[in-house]
């Protein structure tokens, strides 16, 4: 059985690390959405609720190294273009019933290239905050269903997981 091996836009022909060009595409408005999740047990979720961890204000903090985090989404990822955010925000939501953290980002550019990448890392580093900051009352967090919500823009078109 012959195998095709498909042509990855990230390697050239002999298997080598490719980053791709973006200097012949137009740059456009493109915007990106994310969610994660982050558990907590009941004590821990009780304290941040009420703000009362060592610590400090976990979910300002969160919100912040998100934003952080996306300004820097290509000096962590590899092959990642580095681009001009016109705008990052995290939203973080408490859902009492399950214990658990919502975290929602929205990023959007005016690049030749899409910015789902940065919406991506600010979800997961504003998670992995909220893990560091409440550790010491528990371990048992955990992150969960990092995922692109949406995107607008670029040759591949707009997506949405709702609509999917």
């Amino acid at each position: 059985m012959e195998v095709k091996i498909k042509n990855f836009s990230h390697t050239t022909a002999d298997g080598m690390v490719n980053m791709v060009s973006i200097l012949k595409k137009q740059p456009s408005l493109r915007t990106a959405s994310a969610y994660g999740e982050v558990y907590l047990n009941r004590e821990t979720f009780l304290l941040l609720r009420k703000n009362a961890l060592k610590k400090g204000d976990v979910l300002t903090i969160a919100k912040i190294a998100g934003i952080q985090a996306a300004k820097k989404t290509s000096a962590l990822i590899p092959l990642c273009h580095n681009i001009l955010i016109s705008k990052i925000d995290i939203s973080i939501k408490l859902n009492i019933k399950k214990s658990l953290v919502e975290i929602t980002s929205y990023a959007e550019t005016n690049a030749a290239t899409g910015i789902e990448m940065e919406a991506l890392t600010a979800v997961s580093v504003a998670a992995l905050t909220v893990y560091d900051m409440c550790k010491a009352i528990s371990k048992n967090i955990t992150i969960s269903n990092i995922s692109l919500l949406s995107k607008t823009g670029g040759k591949s078109g707009n997506y949405n997981k709702i609509n999917k």
